[in-house]
């Protein structure tokens, strides 16, 4: 991967961006992108880049991702210093006890610890029962709740302390790759867009949108603003090469073997074959995954947004999804952004989504 996307990209995964709070993501976002494309931004938070096509009548086409991931936020503190907390997202309560936190205060990261009774003090029972989210605490080692309540703040957002690590090959790990990961292949292809000597003959809307995670809330307004014709959504989905995922629920899916194409009723027929199609004729791997009903993406929004949308899902192969160690291969974000260019290239008109 190109140096300076790669750093790019460690960046917006460090960059804390619970749902409601992704601004320090998108601002990394909007400067990344500003030098390919016009900018703006939303009351919500979306970020917009555009670059203008060539033609007539030429059909919009919206590319979005969304930079929120899941979280904590701050629900009361005790007499004693403690900080209860509540999910922002999907956050599984297995894996919260033990974990270095962040909380992110006016006046910057704050690091605690959930914490958890010792197991020589737990019962049989005790042992294999999870402890509920609203029974959990973060201590950041303050005397008394006024310590504690000069530091932080009710509402404040939480984030695991968990970076950007490097695996075997092109693997990497890191928390929020869902779906800063999408996000990322957004801004490369508005990079690579910009670079072409010839212009699109659509006009192309990339967006990083927020609030995905507690009801896909950005790509529902962004899909307003915008009215596109056509829509691509940039997402992750499951990996079923781990040992402990049923393949019959999601097929086969795995880590380096290109991105996947969703089929189903969120899908438009004929952008699926155009992306499916293009993928063949310039050699891009990609993989195949079934889904009957809605998806729980901005696709789903996207598609019924207005009159409709020709709407397509492209998705990222990610192992331990919603855990602070989600693992993927940088070759899939590269194929991904290779592909949905090679397809942005060969849109002719709307009329050729139409279900007739």
């Amino acid at each position: 991967m190109r140096k300076q996307s790669l750093t790019f990209l460690e960046n917006l995964l460090s960059a804390p961006s619970p749902s409601g709070y992704e601004q320090p993501a998108q601002r990394l976002f909007r400067d990344y992108i500003s030098p390919y494309c016009q900018v703006s931004s939303d009351v919500l938070g979306n970020v917009y880049g555009f670059i203008p096509g060539q033609g007539k009548d030429r059909p919009k086409v919206m590319l979005v991702g969304h930079s929120d991931e899941i979280g904590l936020q701050v629900k009361y503190i005790d007499d004693k210093g403690f900080i209860y907390f509540a999910a922002i997202g999907g956050v599984d309560a297995h894996l919260t006890p033990g974990k270095v936190v962040n909380i992110h205060t006016s006046n910057g990261a704050l690091a605690g610890v959930v914490g958890k009774r010792p197991i020589h003090l737990m019962d049989a029972k005790d042992r294999e029962t999870v402890v509920k989210l609203e029974a959990q605490y973060v201590d950041i080692g303050a005397r008394d709740k006024k310590e504690a309540q000069k530091l932080v703040r009710v509402g404040d957002c939480i984030t695991f302390d968990s970076g950007f690590t490097r695996l075997q090959g092109d693997r990497v790990a890191s928390r929020g790759f869902d779906d800063k990961a999408g996000a990322f292949v957004v801004a490369e292809v508005l990079r690579l867009v910009a670079a072409e000597t010839k212009k699109l003959p659509v006009d192309l809307y990339g967006v990083s949108s927020v609030q995905e995670e507690i009801g896909l809330r950005g790509g529902t307004t962004s899909s307003y603003t915008v009215n596109p014709d056509i829509g691509i959504c940039m997402e992750v989905d499951f990996a079923t090469d781990q040992p402990d995922v049923e393949r019959k629920h999601n097929g086969e899916v795995a880590l380096g073997k290109g991105p996947i194409l969703t089929r189903g009723a969120n899908i438009n027929h004929a952008l699926f074959e155009l992306l499916y199609n293009t993928a063949q004729k310039d050699k891009i791997p990609v993989q195949l995954t079934a889904n009957p009903r809605a998806t729980g993406t901005d696709a789903n929004v996207m598609q019924i947004s207005r009159n409709g949308v020709a709407t397509a899902l492209v998705k990222l192969p990610l192992r331990y999804m919603h855990t602070p160690v989600e693992v993927l291969a940088l070759s899939d974000l590269e194929e991904s952004a290779k592909l949905i260019v090679a397809t942005l290239k060969r849109i002719k008109t709307r009329e050729e989504f139409l279900p007739l």
